[in-house]
């Protein structure tokens, strides 16, 4: 139960944060939205990132950036490290303290 309870808080704070940084990023700057308010790019993005968070083979279940095997391939690692960097800055600034205690707790 509690690893379910976990995927579902990462699941919920990965499409957050994608969501913010690729409106942000891709969607205000001219990019065609492609699906569920995101641009491609993102959209696939986050269907890679929410395959490897299902299947992660750990349990319990580690954050990512805390894990010592990453099944993530290093450009989407890169990509992804960068979209939570981004979007944790964007939630400080907006006031929103809650979206980024979720991602560090």
């Amino acid at each position: 139960m509690k690893r379910a309870k976990r995927i579902k808080k990462d699941e919920k704070v990965l499409r957050k944060f994608i969501k913010v940084y690729c409106e942000n990023n891709h969607l205000k700057k001219g990019a065609e939205e492609y699906k569920d308010g995101y641009c491609k790019e993102c959209y696939e993005l986050l269907n890679y990132a929410l395959e490897r968070l299902y299947r992660c083979p750990l349990d319990p279940k580690p954050q990512c950036k805390h894990c010592k095997v990453h099944c993530y391939k290093p450009k989407m690692r890169q990509k992804i490290k960068e979209i939570m960097r981004y979007s944790g800055i964007y939630f400080i600034k907006h006031g929103r303290l809650d979206w980024v205690f979720h991602y560090f707790f």
